[in-house]
């Protein structure tokens, strides 16, 4: 899937989350949470993001497309991401997921009763 920016982006979250499970792939969001926050502010800021980015191999990411992702995942209007609205962007980002999110949930609740 390409963007407007001409960046490719293929969807690997589907075939994580049959290969860790639901549980497993909410940790490596977490744990993705926790490479791009800010210490300090417990939150993704533009800083941080910006900084951080790199470890993940997005040191092309430019200002306005941290600005945009900031801006997309923003739930709470304070110009910078929690872990729920971070995880919440990831679900959004990926259609491969929001077609499974359904089944997972389902599967979720089977192996909790």
């Amino acid at each position: 899937m390409a963007s407007r920016s001409g960046i490719v982006f293929e969807d690997f979250f589907p075939s994580m989350v049959d290969k860790l499970g639901a549980e497993g792939f909410m940790k490596e969001l977490s744990n993705g949470f926790q490479l791009l926050v800010d210490e300090d502010k417990g939150l993704i800021t533009f800083e941080s993001l910006k900084r951080n980015s790199k470890l993940l191999g997005f040191q092309d990411m430019t200002d306005d497309e941290a600005r945009c992702m900031l801006r997309e995942g923003d739930l709470d209007g304070d110009g910078a991401l929690n872990e729920m609205e971070f995880c919440t962007l990831m679900f959004r980002l990926s259609p491969g997921l929001m077609m499974n999110s359904r089944k997972w949930l389902v599967e979720a609740i089977v192996s909790e009763v």
